[in-house]
C-alpha cells in the first residue's frame, strides 16, 4: 500500500487554557510553528497530545481543527487507540478520515491482551476501515507487549497495517523486527 507517511513526523501537543479547555488559538500556533519547521507529516491525537484526558468531542474538535489549520500541506497521522475494541470502531466512524493519511493505534493499555488477543484486536479494528494503520508499541506505557511474531502475522495477514512505531525499548526485539518486515512495513 502506497504511503504519503515518510521522514520525519511531529507528535502535536495538545495546549490548554487554565480552565482546562482545549486553547485552539495555541493548537494553531503549535501546528504553524511545526509546519514551518519542515517536518514530512503531523500526528493528531497521539500520547504527546494528552489524548486520555480529552473527551470523544473535544478529540473530533482537536481533529478537525489539525486539518483546517494544516490546509493539506502536509499528510496527517491520527492517533486512535484503546483497550474496547468495539469502542474503538464505533468512535472512529465520527471522524473523516479522508483527513487522515494514516492511524496509529496503540497497543490496548492496561488489560494486557495476550498475543492472540493483540491479533484479533487489530484485525479486527483493520477489517473496519480501509486506512493505513500503523501499530504502536509501546509497553512501558500500556503494560503489554507486541511480540515480533504478532507483528510478523498482523504484516502479513492484514494489507492496510503500513508500518510499526517501536518503542519498547528493547534493541534485540528491534533488530529482530527490522530484519524481519524491512521490506514490508514503515
Amino acid at each position: 500500500m502506497e504511503t504519503e507517511i515518510k521522514g520525519t513526523g511531529v507528535a502535536l501537543i495538545t495546549p490548554f487554557l487554565e480552565n482546562s479547555e482545549v486553547d485552539y488559538d495555541g493548537l494553531e500556533r503549535v501546528v504553524k510553528h511545526v509546519t514551518d519547521g519542515n517536518v514530512d507529516y503531523l500526528v493528531a491525537l497521539g500520547t504527546t497530545g494528552e489524548t486520555v484526558t480529552l473527551t470523544a468531542d473535544e478529540k473530533l474538535k482537536v481533529f478537525n481543527h489539525i486539518v483546517e489549520v494544516n490546509n493539506n500541506k502536509l499528510p496527517i497521522v491520527i492517533g486512535h487507540g484503546g483497550n474496547n475494541t468495539k469502542s474503538l470502531i464505533e468512535n472512529l466512524n465520527r471522524y473523516d478520515l479522508s483527513k487522515a493519511h494514516a492511524i496509529l493505534s496503540v497497543v490496548p493499555p492496561y488489560n494486557r491482551p495476550s498475543q492472540r488477543g493483540l491479533y484479533e484486536h487489530y484485525k479486527a479494528f483493520s477489517d473496519s476501515c480501509n486506512s493505513p494503520i500503523i501499530l504502536y508499541n509501546v509497553p512501558a506505557r500500556t503494560g503489554c507487549n507486541m511480540e515480533v511474531e504478532t507483528i510478523m502475522q498482523l504484516a502479513q495477514d492484514v494489507p492496510n497495517i503500513i508500518g510499526v512505531k517501536e518503542a519498547g525499548g528493547d534493541i534485540m526485539q528491534m533488530q529482530k523486527l527490522i530484519a524481519a518486515l524491512q521490506k514490508n512495513l514503515l
